[in-house]
């Protein structure tokens, strides 16, 4: 189950589906989650596009911006950590990271980050946070927290977050509550009290990478739906700003034009499996995602270690970017 707010002005108690029950009483959490900017995250998709296109069960940016800030509160995360946590992703267009299929670096996968000053900015944000004391230009600039967020492939709250959101829907169910409760910060870091622990969640983490985020299936659907957004781009079917609306909102202008090669596209997408084909060596699509990977620290005897200190796992890491660096090499079967 997504979280769930509910609200008596006081406190919000928020049923989170990984986290579980809390009840957020500061005030400057509550007038945030309820700011428009943060209201509006709750349709965007985090994997990309809208449920009904997609195979993988998702979830909303906002369900993962709240998660961030469950789990920095749960590590007692102070409070000004707990609103970069919360603010992290307003700056995410429709459709994610596609964006950046569309007009960024798709190798990178950065324009939420290169705007997220600007984005807050234009907001409600800067005026919430300052009426509580608080420095705007602090809460943006993410990279200071180190809860938060640091450099892959080392743990932090956003990239545990929408990796425990994930094996919720599908890669681990059953693993997700004894990867919560095993977080603990040790030396201003998360890291896993248990070796066993850690070792499940980066197997876990590689599934995802391999299976899907990286997988032939879903990453041609990222590229059909770029290519039908740069159609809709090229014909001023859309503008650029609409992508700081949200999902549906385009979804409709596409549908709306009714250019024959936009809706061949969304017909393809609403199909549940595509049709692919092998072609190594004039494929239609020739296509890469970004490897992703996690690292995790642990503590083993109250000495902390990190999980490649492992031949083994240095070798599973090896394999896996091979896999990645292959490319998809396939063919779209009508």
């Amino acid at each position: 189950m997504k979280n769930r707010v509910m609200s008596n002005k006081a406190f919000l108690t928020i049923n989170d589906r990984v986290y579980g029950q809390f009840s957020v009483s500061e005030s400057i959490l509550i007038d945030l989650i309820e700011s428009p900017a943060i209201q509006r995250l709750k349709q965007i998709n985090q994997l990309g596009m809208p449920q009904r296109f997609y195979p993988y069960p998702g979830f909303s940016r906002y369900e993962h911006s709240v998660g961030v800030m469950l789990l920095l509160k749960k590590l007692n995360a102070d409070l000004e950590e707990q609103i970069a946590g919360l603010v992290h992703d307003v700056s995410h267009t429709a459709f994610s990271h596609i964006v950046d299929w569309v007009i960024g670096d798709r190798e990178k996968e950065d324009h939420q980050d290169k705007n997220l000053e600007k984005i807050i900015s234009a907001s409600t944000i800067p005026d919430i946070v300052k009426r509580y004391g608080f420095e705007p230009d602090k809460v943006t600039d993410i990279e200071k927290y180190g809860l938060l967020e640091r450099p892959a492939p080392q743990l932090c709250a956003d990239r545990i977050d929408y990796a425990l959101r994930e094996f919720s829907t599908w890669a681990d169910p059953e693993g997700v509550n004894g990867c919560a409760k095993n977080l603990i910060v040790y030396n201003g870091q998360i890291v896993f009290a248990k070796r066993k622990i850690a070792a499940r969640f980066a197997q876990s983490y590689a599934k995802c990478q391999r299976e899907h985020w990286g997988g032939a299936e879903c990453t041609v659907r990222w590229e059909l739906l770029s290519r039908a957004l740069k159609t809709a781009l090229k014909e001023e079917i859309i503008k650029l700003d609409d992508f700081y609306s949200d999902d549906e909102h385009i979804i409709n202008r596409l549908v709306q034009s009714r250019n024959t090669e936009i809706g061949k596209v969304l017909d393809l997408l609403k199909t549940e499996k595509l049709k692919l084909r092998e072609n190594q060596r004039n494929p239609e699509f020739n296509l890469k995602k970004k490897f992703r990977y996690v690292d995790p620290h642990y503590t083993e005897n109250g000495t902390l270690h990190v999980l490649s200190e492992s031949i083994e796992y240095q070798d599973f890491l090896k394999g896996q970017r091979a896999i990645n660096e292959r490319r998809i090499k396939v063919d779209l079967i009508a």
